[in-house]
């Protein structure tokens, strides 16, 4: 690993995530220690309802965390602007876009907000960082056509090459592979993977495609009632984390195989 890469782009110290209503606090999970380093693709697991989508709102400043200290780059995430932490990490959620009347490349074009003048013309620089997420992502083939002309797979891809062209350190997903097919799943997996090496990115998402991920991810966080743990695949095999994220009556984990199996 080199010095660049041993940085920790993203940290989480004793963290503890929910929501307030009133006086009370729901907390959803806690005691969550994250350290992420450049060039990592690192998958989000656990069961409906464990907290993997409040933890990314957290993360990425959506929502307030209950407890504990968040930092970007060594720097607090409460001390960044709006306009700085849209240049230190990039979203892309499960939402589909605004207006489908937008071609894709309209879609990638408004990652370059954060650094465009005030009526947002687009400098040299930014058409190249956009041509470059458009290559990266193999978008040529649709990204002039309108968002509505794509299918589930492309418009995944054009969301991935707008973050892309954002040029932040951080891309989070959440669930980036909902309502894609098998093959589809695998890609778009597989293609988040280059991109991390590619471009020394830290990527980090939730999925429910958990045998894909243990195959891909450098690192994952499971989430369980037992608690949060951030390791290797391997690390996590050995350690029999995988077994706690189901009812062992229906699905158990199969360390020989690295996937969850259906009991019968």
């Amino acid at each position: 690993m080199t010095n660049e890469s041993k940085h920790i782009v993203l940290s989480a110290k004793d963290l503890s995530i929910g929501y307030r209503s009133g006086k009370k606090q729901i907390v959803v999970t806690e005691s969550i220690q994250i350290d992420l380093h450049r060039g990592e693709l690192v998958g989000i697991v656990g069961a409906n309802g464990i907290g993997k989508s409040t933890l990314l709102r957290t993360l990425t400043a959506v929502q307030p965390s209950l407890d504990g200290h968040i930092e970007i780059n060594k720097k607090a995430l409460g001390e960044y602007s709006n306009i700085d932490l849209a240049r230190a990490l990039s979203v892309v959620l499960t939402d589909t876009v605004s207006s489908k009347n937008l071609t894709g490349y309209e879609v990638i074009a408004l990652a370059r907000h954060p650094y465009t003048n005030w009526i947002g013309t687009l400098s040299e620089k930014d058409k190249e960082q956009i041509d470059k997420a458009i290559e990266l992502t193999n978008c040529n083939e649709f990204v002039r056509k309108k968002c509505y002309e794509l299918s589930d797979g492309q418009l995944q891809k054009i969301m991935i090459a707008r973050a892309i062209a954002q040029d932040t350190d951080i891309i989070v997903l959440d669930e980036p592979t909902t309502h894609l097919d098998m093959y589809h799943k695998a890609y778009i997996l597989s293609l988040l993977k280059r991109l991390a090496s590619d471009t020394n990115k830290t990527i980090i998402f939730s999925s429910h495609e958990i045998d894909l991920a243990i195959q891909l991810c450098d690192k994952l966080l499971v989430m369980s009632d037992k608690g949060s743990h951030l390791a290797s695949p391997e690390e996590h095999i050995k350690a029999g984390n995988f077994e706690a994220l189901f009812p062992s009556d229906l699905i158990s984990f199969d360390k020989e195989t690295k996937a969850f199996r259906v009991n019968k």
